[in-house]
């Protein structure tokens, strides 16, 4: 019976977590900005309709703060913080969260440690509880860290024969020469494997805090309760975090082109350049190019030049990639090892070519149209709202984002985007391949006009 019980929670659950809020940003984001009594901001949407309290949290870091010669310690620690906590071990703990019908995960990246979790309303306190003792008292087990580390290193020699993520990991590596977006978000085989128990504690124990943390929450709660809660999970944690500072960095190696052997059948290209950060009054321009250049799937340039009309690959994509302290743009693909030259000639003379003239007007109606409806798909469920609130505050970017994004998509030109192009793509670019291309031997790309080799 008890069993049936713990199922039909979790099948609720994910049935609310589903549920649509509105047809639009605005309608379902009535943001309050709250304070809890120990001074915790964050960031609350009220949704008395869903049985469902959904929380996002994150902490700076990430990665970036992995000791030098322990890559991986971050994402280590984030997948050991809800393996047993308090007086609950391993077991004990996740039996926990499925009586109370919660779901609680965490994440590592190169900028931060993150966390999702949501409960039903009415299981609330116990879930929140278990939330309270996975961030506040961590029990990191000699036995769990030893799974988790290896569960990580089997994960990491799988790796060494993946394709992507061997052409990921050495355009990382190329760019990022000694800074720490260079290593690996998992480390390697040999920092991973040297990675202690007490490295995780320190890891935890400094980095994870209250005044590098933002919160987004979204359900059937009030301010007034959700204030009380905040201080329940959050405020055991440390004031203040120790973080390493990490140097601001541009992408090295740029007009350089790194081959890597592999005996597969497929090669896979990586290429990026300089991008444009979040914060900077052309960030939106920038968003709209790559946008009509490769990051609108079906309707982009890439897709119809590289696969529509030559039918070099299956996809094609490109993203603007700004992070805390580098802002990258990034374009990708796979494709026959006979075609990997004429596929990288494509791409190179469509970046190019965008560049140079930037995108029509037809082009850039269309993006705005589609962007701004698309929008709302952000908002659909409770817990992309959490996500959503969360970005927003780690972007900067206010808590009346939401109400005027869609103005600021609307505001930029045609002039805007033809000189945006031009900031944005003109730079020389930093291309890997791996795999077994023919006729392409590792040479340096051609400088463009104006541009240094």
């Amino acid at each position: 019976m008890i069993s049936r019980l713990m199922r039909l929670s979790v099948i609720v659950l994910s049935l609310a977590a589903a549920i649509p809020l509105a047809v639009s940003p605005a309608a379902a984001t009535k943001i309050e900005r709250i304070v809890s009594p120990a001074g915790i901001e964050a960031w609350l949407v009220r949704e008395p309709s869903v049985p469902l309290i959904a929380v996002d949290f994150s902490f700076r870091g990430g990665s970036s703060q992995d000791p030098a010669d322990k890559a991986g310690v971050a994402s280590l620690t984030a997948g050991l913080l809800d393996e047993g906590a308090g007086d609950l071990d391993s077991q004990a703990f996740h039996r926990k969260l499925e009586e109370s019908g919660a779901e609680l995960s965490f994440s590592a990246t190169r900028d931060n440690i993150s966390g999702s979790f949501k409960t039903l309303t009415a299981n609330k306190a116990e879930a929140f509880d278990l939330l309270r003792l996975s961030l506040s008292a961590p029990r990191f087990d000699a036995v769990d860290v030893e799974r988790g580390r290896d569960q990580t290193l089997a994960l990491l020699r799988r790796q060494t024969t993946s394709p992507n993520e061997i052409a990921s990991e050495r355009w990382w590596a190329e760019a990022f020469p000694g800074h720490p977006y260079g290593q690996p978000v998992r480390g390697t085989l040999e920092s991973v494997a040297a990675i202690t128990g007490d490295d995780v504690k320190a890891y935890a124990r400094k980095k994870l805090a209250r005044d590098n943390l933002k919160i987004g929450i979204v359900g059937n709660i009030d301010a007034a309760e959700a204030s009380a809660l905040i201080d329940r999970v959050f405020g055991g944690l440390p004031a203040k975090a120790e973080l390493t500072p990490v140097p601001p960095a541009a992408p090295q190696g740029l007009g350089r082109r790194v081959a890597v052997d592999l005996d597969v059948p497929q090669s896979i290209l990586i290429v990026g350049g300089a991008g444009i950060a979040r914060k900077d009054p052309d960030f939106m321009a920038a968003f709209i190019v790559n946008h009509i250049l490769g990051g609108g799937s079906f309707s982009s340039r890439l897709y119809r030049e590289v696969r529509e009309e030559r039918g070099l690959v299956y996809s094609v994509y490109s993203s603007l990639v700004p992070l805390d302290h580098a802002s990258l743009f990034m374009t990708s693909t796979a494709t026959r090892a006979d075609r990997t030259g004429q596929t990288l000639d494509v791409l190179v003379e469509q970046i190019t070519r965008i560049a140079a003239s930037g995108p029509t007007e037809d082009e850039l109606a269309k993006a705005k149209s589609f962007l701004k409806g698309s929008y709302a798909l952000r908002f659909d469920t409770s817990t992309k709202i959490a996500a959503q609130l969360v970005a927003i505050q780690l972007d900067e970017l206010g808590i009346d984002y939401i109400d005027k994004r869609n103005s600021l998509v609307e505001a930029v030109t045609l002039d805007d985007v033809k000189r945006v192009s031009k900031r944005l793509l003109e730079g020389n670019l930093l291309v890997t391949v791996v795999g077994r291309p023919q006729s392409m031997p590792a040479q340096a790309l051609p400088a463009k006009k104006g541009e240094p080799g």
